[in-house]
């Protein structure tokens, strides 16, 4: 698509917001719910639209699927059924590491999915999600609101993919997953199979691992049968619903690669620009509710899971060795500048993305971990 025109698409959609009321919307430009309904319930022209959305998740997982289901219940709620989105399970619309591709086809409509499954498409869809040794949940969401990472994603997306995408949920800083033996070195890694996407992957490619990419539905067994001797998922809420415990004895932290990595919904741009205007205003609030609620659904389930897994199953809790730590962030950055040097519009955001991070860093470096180690020395 042509990225002019994509821009004149995004200024005629704030003169909408404008026309709506909103021109002084609060939270990232996202029109406030009861707002949102209100404009909706006023237009009886609007059409009546069913939507069916693809996703890379079993429903079983309830916090992941669930910010899918917090998309489409909002939707519904703020168009009094007008508009409708159905979620399908992974594999029922698309496999569930396809959900860009048939969105970006026009099969499906819409789909919800972490965005660092297609760094084969491009490495740009990483920032989408998350960078190893990136942004935590809080400086990613900073980043993608209010420093303009979110709108750079977004013509990116429109000119490579036909799409259009919003954050629509958080895990937060992830665990360094399930190991069937105790990492006590760089050395231990090399020769393992494990299951890790993204630019992580990568990384732990560089340091001897033998990657492979899982949907979550087919880790437990291949981690069980030792298809594979690590994998990673998500944290203890997620992990223990997986049964990993009753197959692999070692739990590891953190989770490097994913310090605050961001689900979205991604919605083919054909069928954006179909949508009248109060319906793309209810997607946006939506997904701006989805990552909200996401985020504080992990946060309030984790620690209880956590707690049962220690005290319940028969695993070992570890920190990762400062030496595996350590050369997985050299790895990573050499990764970075190598991919930035290959791709001039990765090496933009690059540029970009790492000043922020310079900062946001130093800032919750002073006032957040401050903070923590405090209260942690005082328990």
């Amino acid at each position: 698509m042509d990225r002019r025109r994509f821009l004149g698409l995004a200024a005629k959609g704030a003169v909408g917001a404008a026309a709506l009321g909103v021109a002084g919307c609060e939270q990232a430009g996202v029109m406030p719910p009861d707002q949102v309904e209100s404009a909706v319930s006023d237009d009886a022209s609007l059409p009546t639209l069913a939507w069916q959305m693809a996703t890379s998740w079993p429903p079983s997982l309830d916090t992941i699927f669930g910010g899918a289901k917090t998309v489409a219940d909002q939707v519904s709620a703020m168009t009094s059924g007008k508009f409708t989105i159905q979620p399908r399970a992974a594999g029922e619309l698309a496999p569930g590491l396809e959900v860009l591709n048939v969105v970006e086809q026009g099969a499906v409509p819409i789909g919800h999915t972490s965005a660092y499954y297609y760094i084969g498409k491009s490495p740009i869809t990483t920032f989408g999600t998350t960078l190893p040794f990136g942004l935590t949940a809080r400086q990613q969401n900073a980043w993608l609101y209010e420093a303009g990472g979110l709108e750079v994603l977004q013509e990116v997306y429109a000119a490579r993919f036909n799409t259009i995408q919003f954050p629509a949920g958080n895990t937060g800083v992830q665990m360094g997953g399930w190991f069937n033996k105790e990492i006590n070195s760089v050395a231990d890694m090399k020769g393992l199979k494990m299951r890790i996407p993204g630019l992580g992957g990568q990384v732990m490619d560089r340091l001897g691992v033998t990657v492979q990419v899982l949907p979550a539905g087919e880790i437990f067994q291949a981690l069980q049968t030792g298809a594979i001797d690590a994998a990673e998922w998500v944290g203890p809420y997620d992990d223990e619903k997986l049964s990993f415990h009753k197959a692999a004895s070692f739990y590891y932290f953190p989770g490097w690669w994913e310090p605050g990595p961001t689900l979205e919904i991604q919605i083919n741009l054909d069928e954006w620009n179909k949508l009248p205007e109060q319906y793309q205003e209810v997607l946006k609030t939506a997904a701006y509710t989805a990552n909200t609620t996401m985020m504080a659904r992990y946060d309030a389930k984790n620690p209880a899971a956590l707690s049962r897994l220690i005290n319940d199953a028969d695993i070992t809790l570890l920190p990762f060795p400062d030496d595996v730590l350590q050369a997985a962030e050299e790895s990573a950055f050499e990764l970075f500048d190598e991919t930035a040097a290959d791709d001039t519009d990765f090496g933009s955001i690059l540029t970009e993305w790492s000043a922020f991070r310079e900062e946001i860093q130093a800032w919750h470096g002073l006032a957040e971990r401050g903070y923590l180690q405090y209260v942690g020395r005082s328990r």
